[in-house]
């Protein structure tokens, strides 16, 4: 059972590092592209963001268009601020990495838990020898 435990932390973790990853590349593109006075273009260039090769191998491109029009979305919602804009959303990408950080420890804390609590409930049973 401790095994399976382990199995499924590393499976979260493999995916919520693989999300966040892909999230900040995304929003480093994003930025990049704002800040470089092409803000009316980002709708535009939706599709044009370069999908890492390593990427598409773990990720469907369907699914990277999704986020990227979210964030655009999200960009038309903050509105027209030019470069100002890109510098504030630059920042989205360390703190994503904090909040990745965060939620890796209470993973962690959680499976350590879980490990501990399987341990103590699942004791062997020892079997009382018979006096013959």
């Amino acid at each position: 059972m401790k095994i399976a435990l382990w199995i499924t932390f590393t499976i979260i973790t493999i995916l919520w590092t693989g999300t966040v990853l892909v999230f900040s590349q995304l929003t480093g593109w994003l930025a990049a592209t704002v800040a470089s006075d092409q803000a009316g273009a980002v709708v535009s260039n939706v599709g044009q963001w370069p999908m890492p090769a390593w990427l598409s191998l773990f990720v469907d491109p369907a699914w990277v268009q999704e986020i990227q029009a979210a964030w655009v979305e999200v960009l038309g919602w903050l509105g027209q601020s030019g470069p100002a804009i890109g510098g504030m959303v630059s920042w989205f990408i360390p703190l994503m990495w904090v909040v990745w950080g965060l939620v890796m420890l209470l993973i962690l804390v959680a499976t350590i838990a879980g490990h501990f609590v399987v341990g103590r409930f699942s004791r062997p049973i020892k079997l009382a020898h018979s006096a013959p």
